[in-house]
C-alpha cells in the first residue's frame, strides 16, 4: 500500500512538473526560419530565400532578435547571387544581417492559449554595416502549445548604403519587402 502511494506521488509530481515547464517558458527559438526578400524591378524579378535564420522570442517581455548569414540566401540564378554577396551586401565583409526588437502589444499575446494574434514590432535592422529602425508587422500563431510567427516589412536599399550602379537601376527596385516565418521551439 506505502508502495502504490510512493509511486502515486511521484506520478503526480513529474506530471506537475512537466505541466509548469510545459507553460512556463521563457523563451522559444528556431536555427531554421525562413527569410524571403523581393527586390524586383520592372524588369527583372530578384527574389531570394533563406532557411537558416536564427530567431529567438523571449515569452516575457515579448523582445525578439533574428540572426542571419547572407551567404545563405538562395537565388533562383547563380549569377544573382554572385552579384547579391560581391556587389551589393559584401558578405565578406558585412557576413550577417541582425533585427532587435520588442513586440509593442505583446500583453495581447497568450503563448498558452491557442490563436492567432496580431503583432507589431519595433526594432532595428543591422544590414552592410548601417542599422536603422524598421518596424514590423506581423502574427504569432499557437496551435496545439507549438508556436510560429510570421512578419513583414520594407525597407530601402539607399538607406543601408546599398548602391545600386545605373547600369541595372531599371532591374533592381529601390524598396525591398522582406517576409519573415518562424517556427519556434522551447529553449532548452
Amino acid at each position: 500500500m506505502m508502495n502504490r502511494i510512493r509511486i502515486t506521488v511521484c506520478l503526480l509530481l513529474i506530471i506537475a512538473a512537466t505541466q509548469t515547464s510545459i507553460f512556463a517558458q521563457s523563451r522559444y527559438f528556431t536555427k531554421s526560419g525562413s527569410i524571403t526578400f523581393d527586390a524586383s524591378g520592372a524588369m527583372e524579378d530578384i527574389k531570394a530565400e533563406n532557411k537558416k535564420a536564427t530567431f529567438v522570442l523571449d515569452a516575457k517581455s515579448g523582445a525578439v532578435e533574428l540572426a542571419v548569414l547572407l551567404k545563405a540566401f538562395e537565388f533562383d540564378r547563380a549569377l544573382m547571387q554572385e552579384h547579391f554577396n560581391e556587389n551589393y551586401v559584401e558578405s565578406d565583409k558585412y557576413p550577417k544581417s541582425t533585427y532587435k526588437g520588442k513586440i509593442a502589444d505583446f500583453g495581447n499575446v497568450d503563448l498558452t492559449r491557442d490563436g492567432t494574434y496580431p503583432i507589431k514590432i519595433a526594432g532595428q535592422l543591422t544590414i552592410h554595416g548601417e542599422t536603422k529602425d524598421v518596424p514590423a508587422k506581423g502574427t504569432l500563431t499557437v496551435s496545439g502549445g507549438k508556436v510560429s510567427g510570421k512578419a513583414s516589412f520594407k525597407i530601402t536599399l539607399s538607406d543601408f548604403d546599398i548602391e545600386i550602379p545605373s547600369i541595372v537601376k531599371d532591374k533592381i527596385s529601390k524598396t525591398v519587402n522582406i517576409n519573415v516565418a518562424v517556427w519556434l521551439d522551447p529553449l532548452p
